[in-house]
């Protein structure tokens, strides 16, 4: 077992990647705290996982002592921090047109200064075991998707926290903190958003191969079994890392112009 007797916190994780990372991370012998807004779901987690292996605590990941209480609640429980995974994020349409001041703040708010505050509060615990931190960002980071301005400018900012603290945090507290920046993965909030879209329910079936050159996009328990190294202590002294994790090269890439665009 990778993980044996890790405790780990993963915001966000009663649904899509972080729901299979809160799964395989168990499995691999880690305790895990279960983030997300919604009792239900993340119950329905830490059932599957067990209840001597799983804590919930459902919070909204902005909201003011957020990251105090996440903590607290896996020391609480388990008695010890060793990994925090930032993984809750904001998912929101927006453009130049139509990001304002609030959309734009809300979307930081939760997406770049909820991971820091976290890892903030989380630093004195994972100190005293050499833990780490490992950051969900995402392939817009690097430009991003017009319809998806506000969400990807925040994925950029978190990849530049985790290069400047995984230098800092690791030659100062011996705190590793890593990114994976996963590309297009199916998961439920992403199906919903297709519906949203008009999309069928099979759209995901039928994609150009330009976008998909495997004929399907990644699978949340991809991303998963990739998280478990940079949580793991296999991962040894490495730090301040970003790793993409799509079928293709996202930099520099030019997908033809016949091959049509996908909604965002």
């Amino acid at each position: 077992m990778r993980l044996k007797d890790k405790v780990i916190i993963i915001t966000g994780s009663s649904t899509g990647i972080g729901r299979a990372m809160a799964l395989r991370f168990a499995a691999e012998g880690a305790r895990v705290v279960v983030h997300g807004r919604r009792r239900e779901a993340a119950q329905q987690v830490a059932d599957e996982i067990g209840a001597d292996r799983a804590a919930v605590h459902i919070d909204e990941i902005s909201a003011d002592g957020t990251a105090q209480r996440l903590v607290a609640a896996a020391v609480k429980t388990f008695g010890r921090l060793d990994g925090v995974v930032n993984n809750a994020a904001v998912v929101e349409q927006g453009n130049i047109h139509t990001t304002d001041a609030a959309f734009f703040l809300r979307t930081f708010a939760a997406n770049t200064l909820a991971p820091f505050l976290l890892i903030q509060a989380a630093l004195p615990h994972l100190e005293k075991v050499r833990g780490s931190v490992l950051n969900i960002g995402s392939v817009n980071a690097y430009c991003g998707e017009p319809d998806l301005l506000p969400y990807s400018v925040s994925k950029g900012a978190l990849m530049t926290l985790t290069r400047n603290l995984g230098d800092t945090l690791f030659r100062e507290h011996g705190v590793r903190v890593n990114q994976i920046n996963p590309g297009w993965v199916l998961t439920e909030n992403e199906a919903q958003r297709k519906r949203e879209h008009g999309m069928s329910d099979e759209w995901y079936k039928d994609l150009p191969r330009v976008y998909a050159p495997a004929g399907r996009i990644l699978h949340p328990e991809e991303i998963a079994a990739a998280a478990v190294y940079w949580l793991s202590d296999e991962c040894g002294p490495i730090s301040g890392q970003v790793v993409d994790l799509e079928q293709y090269p996202m930099i520099g890439r030019n997908p033809p112009k016949e091959a049509g665009a996908i909604p965002a």
